[in-house]
This record gives C-alpha cells, sequence and structure tokens, in this order.
C-alpha cells in the first residue's frame, strides 16, 4: 500500500524542540535560491550572504536555499538565518556514493529542502520516499511547473508547493503578470486538496511589486534566484522584496 503522510500540522506537533523564532508559518515566505551561480556560491557566498543578513526582514520569514557545499559554513556563520537545501535524495547512511543524504544535511544546518525544482526534476516516488524519511522534521518545499503537478504533489501533502513555469523561470517577466491565473488557480487547487500546505509561486519575481501581486493573487510567498543573486546590490534587492511582502 502507498504511504500516507500526516498533515503539516499534526507533523510538527512531533517536534520535541520550540520552532525557531525565523519560523512563523503566518508569516509571507521569502526563499532564495543560489543555485550555483558563481557570486552566490563557494568563497562569493560568503560576501552575498552576510549582505542579506543585514536585510530588515522582521514579520517576513526569509530563506536561502544554498549549494550542499555551502550551508554548514554559511549556516554556522549566520544562526539567525534559515538556510535550506536545493535538494535532498532519500536514501540513508551508507553505501549512496554522490547523493545528498538528509540525515547529514540536517546536521550541517538544513531547516529545509527543495525538491522537484525545474533544474532537478525527480519521479514522484522520489518526493514521496523523501518525505516519508523526513517525517517532518524539516520543511519541504516541492516545486510543480503547472496545476497537474501541483495536484500530484499535493497528495503527498509536502510542508509546501512553489508553483513555477519553467519558460519564465530566469526571466524579466514575473509570473504575476505573465500568468497570474496559475498562481490563483494553483492555490485554489492545493488548498482544496489539503489546507495546510501552503502556497508559493516564482519565475520571474524580481520586485517588491511581483511580491505584492502574488500574495494578492493567493500565494503565501515566493520563490526566487537570480533577481537577488546576479544583482549589483543583493540587500537592496532582497529589501525591496521584503518590503513588498509587508505592502500586500
Amino acid at each position: 500500500m502507498p504511504r500516507r503522510h500526516a498533515t503539516v500540522g499534526a507533523l510538527r506537533t512531533k517536534r520535541l524542540s520550540p520552532l525557531p523564532e525565523w519560523e512563523t508559518m503566518n508569516e509571507p515566505l521569502v526563499v532564495v535560491n543560489c543555485k550555483t551561480y558563481a557570486a552566490a556560491s563557494g568563497l562569493a557566498s560568503n560576501d552575498l550572504v552576510a549582505a542579506l543578513a543585514t536585510v530588515n526582514s522582521e514579520g517576513v520569514r526569509l530563506v536561502l536555499a544554498v549549494s550542499a557545499f555551502d550551508l554548514h559554513a554559511l549556516a554556522s556563520a549566520h544562526p539567525h538565518l534559515e538556510f535550506w537545501s536545493q535538494h535532498l535524495d532519500p536514501v540513508g547512511q551508507g553505501s549512496f556514493t554522490g547523493w545528498l543524504e538528509p540525515k547529514t544535511a540536517m546536521e550541517r544546518g538544513a531547516a529545509g529542502t527543495l525538491i522537484n525544482h525545474a533544474e532537478h526534476k525527480v519521479e514522484m516516488d522520489h518526493v514521496e520516499d523523501l518525505l516519508h524519511q523526513l517525517d517532518g522534521r524539516i520543511d519541504v518545499c516541492a516545486c510543480a511547473a503547472d496545476e497537474a503537478e501541483a495536484r500530484s504533489l499535493a497528495a503527498l501533502a509536502p510542508t509546501m508547493i512553489a508553483v513555477e513555469p519553467p519558460e519564465l523561470i530566469g526571466g524579466d517577466v514575473s509570473v504575476t503578470s505573465a500568468d497570474p491565473g496559475i498562481v490563483r488557480d494553483t492555490v485554489a487547487l492545493v488548498k482544496g486538496i489539503n489546507t495546510d500546505i501552503m502556497v508559493l509561486c516564482g519565475a520571474g519575481v524580481k520586485t517588491g511589486d511581483d511580491v505584492s501581486a502574488a500574495l494578492r493573487l493567493g500565494a503565501e510567498g515566493v520563490l526566487l534566484a537570480s533577481g537577488v543573486t546576479k544583482a549589483s546590490n543583493p540587500a537592496a534587492v532582497l529589501q525591496d522584496l521584503v518590503d513588498g511582502a509587508r505592502r500586500a
């Protein structure tokens, strides 16, 4: 029989320690995916995250999804920021060369993970097995290219689903203006299946106005990358994004 996952609310009750101060579920969420951009990887990531740490994010939940190579150093240097892994594999500790094993990621500072990003697609069984293995200990943001994929993911009950039309990823046009219907419809679809699942949107999000628009369409946050990581002044851009979340 297929595995059954408890709702997010039920999973959270299993945690034995209080939630970190940055984890407030009612706050809008801004997730910055560092990908493997030169300005956001390796030694350069130290300067980027130090700059982003200066942003006044009060009232907004700010997350940085960083390279597995950089996770421990950044999480240790900035304990008041929330860091996610960009991907995890449903494997244990043992003979799994080259895989990203969850227990070590958590020990090294991962408070969550992306999965099924458009640039790293996986099978639904991969997502299901990962959710089963993590058992609510960290957040899982599953990415969906469209409503059909969002429906399949919602049945597995990840913490959140981010809808990102792949043709808009990395572009200059936000999904909130190019295809606002997919945001509204995905929110309605996912909430109709499980009201505990947060819904984010991404692809082309670059300004505070984009974030405000996303929240007005019903999303509870945004997932973005190049708008911050490739900016000449990433802290200023991120501050604008956070301010946009507050305005919504």
